[in-house]
C-alpha cells in the first residue's frame, strides 16, 4: 500500500454508525499510522444519535434526565452527533496542534460558504459560528464542532458540521459546555434541506486541501484488511 506523506484515505462509513464501533476503528487505524502500516487516513460518517462527553465537560453540562452519555479521551466538552450531522475522524499526523485545529475550523468554513452560509471563528469559543443579532434577540449559533486528541504524533476525534439535524437533540445539553449560545445546520440556515450526502464530497475537497493531501477512496473493508 502507498504510504506517502501527501496522501490521504478517505473512508466512508455510511449512517448510524454506533459511537462505541466508530471510535474502535479510529483506535485500530492510529495504531497502523503511528507504526507506518497506513497512510493518513479520515473516516467519514453519520453516527446513531449519541451524547458525547469530552474532557473539560463539567457535571451541571451534562443533561439530567439520565440520558446516556459517553465519555471519551478527545478535548473539548460535550456535544451531540447523530442523523444528519456529517462527522469527520482525520487519523493521521500532526506535528502543531493549534494550527491543526484552525485547519478544520477553516474547512468547516469553506464548506458553509459553498452553500451560501457566512461562518466565522468566534474568540474563546472553539468550532464555526454563524453571527447573531442581538438587536433581533437572535444568539450566535454553532454550526460546527471541533475535538481532537493527539497520541504519539497522530490525531483522532475530529470535526461534525450540523447539515441537517434536529436541533432539538441539542436542547438537553449546553453545547461544548458554552450556556447561552443556538445551534443551527446548513438547512436551517439557507431554508432549504442540505443532506449529509449533498456535504460530504465538498468537505472531503476541502479538508484535504486545508491538509494539504491528495485525497483518493479506500473501502472500510480493505481498511481493515490492512
Amino acid at each position: 500500500m502507498h504510504t506517502g506523506p501527501s496522501r490521504l484515505a478517505i473512508v466512508r462509513l455510511g449512517v448510524d454508525v454506533p459511537f462505541e464501533q466508530a471510535w474502535q476503528l479510529q483506535r485500530t487505524v492510529h495504531a497502523q499510522r503511528v507504526a507506518g502500516e497506513v497512510t493518513d487516513t479520515v473516516l467519514f460518517l453519520e453516527h446513531a444519535p449519541v451524547y458525547t462527553a469530552g474532557r473539560r465537560t463539567a457535571g451541571h453540562e451534562r443533561p439530567d434526565d439520565g440520558t446516556p452519555v459517553v465519555d471519551v479521551d478527545r478535548g473539548g466538552r460535550i456535544t451531540w452527533h447523530g442523523p444528519g450531522q456529517l462527522v469527520a475522524y482525520p487519523i493521521m499526523r500532526v506535528t502543531d496542534a493549534r494550527d491543526y485545529v484552525g485547519r478544520l475550523e477553516e474547512t468547516m468554513i469553506q464548506v458553509c460558504a459553498d452553500f451560501g452560509v457566512t461562518a466565522r471563528r468566534i474568540l474563546g469559543r472553539a468550532g464555526v459560528w454563524a453571527t447573531g443579532d442581538a438587536a433581533l434577540g437572535l444568539p450566535d449559533r454553532q454550526l460546527g464542532a471541533v475535538g481532537v486528541r493527539l497520541v504519539k504524533g497522530v490525531s483522532m476525534h475530529g470535526m461534525a458540521l450540523n447539515c441537517a439535524n434536529d436541533p432539538r437533540w441539542f436542547n438537553r445539553i449546553d453545547p461544548c459546555g458554552i450556556a447561552g449560545a443556538g445551534v443551527s445546520s446548513l438547512s436551517a440556515e439557507t431554508g432549504r434541506r442540505i443532506v449529509v450526502d449533498e456535504v460530504m464530497p465538498i468537505a472531503e475537497k476541502r479538508l484535504a486541501e486545508m491538509l494539504g493531501r491528495e485525497p483518493y477512496e479506500m473501502h472500510e473493508e480493505d481498511l481493515r484488511r490492512v
